[in-house]
């Protein structure tokens, strides 16, 4: 049987205990917040650790899922906390200056018209991506890779959608040196608020 997590029922089928639509829900989101978590705890074991309290613990308070307004910022928020108790516990990392100094990694397949690109491209791509800065970098794998809107990414990092927008301009000019050269026609990257919101 299969569940869309967005959906209310899903929710109320984990809050009554039902472990087929929980390991959906794991299956779902696990990877998206390991990569998340990696990026603050630098380690794999560590992002794993994170992760995995993060999840059990929803699964031990499943009751109160119905609750929840939007289970993604849920999700990523109680992972960031989890990730910086886990420094802190640690005893011997400093946590500062917010995300600017937190790079994270993009999945390999971080993008659908990956398929339709070439190897060379697609290493110019990845190469105009890991040169972001780790601020720049973090949003625009929230938002492109996690699809998450401004307002939840926002939310999340505590910043401002005016933020994230800049950062995301940032990113798209970046990436669109990289590849106007190789198309006649280009995206108009100064659409892209206009199309967040119409997620």
């Amino acid at each position: 049987m299969s569940y869309r997590i967005t959906h209310d029922d899903v929710l109320h089928e984990v809050a009554r205990g039902n472990q087929v639509a929980f390991r959906e829900l794991y299956n779902l989101y696990f990877q998206k917040l390991f990569l998340f978590a990696k990026a603050i705890v630098k380690t794999k074991d560590g992002a794993t650790e994170v992760v995995d309290e993060v999840l059990v613990n929803i699964w031990k308070q499943r009751e109160q899922l119905p609750g929840i307004q939007n289970l993604r910022v849920y999700l990523y928020t109680a992972v960031k906390n989890k990730a910086f108790s886990y420094l802190s516990a640690k005893a011997n990392q400093q946590i500062g200056g917010a995300f600017d100094d937190i790079d994270i990694e993009i999945a390999e397949e971080y993008n659908a018209e990956k398929q339709m690109i070439t190897g060379e491209m697609l290493r110019k791509i990845h190469d105009a991506v890991e040169a972001l800065p780790p601020r720049c970098k973090m949003i625009f794998k929230l938002v492109r890779e996690d699809n998450l809107r401004y307002k939840e990414v926002s939310e999340i990092l505590h910043i401002s959608e005016k933020t994230v927008d800049a950062q995301m301009v940032i990113a798209i000019k970046k990436l669109s040196q990289v590849l106007r050269p190789h198309f006649d026609t280009f995206p108009d990257f100064k659409k892209i608020k206009k199309n967040q919101g119409a997620l």
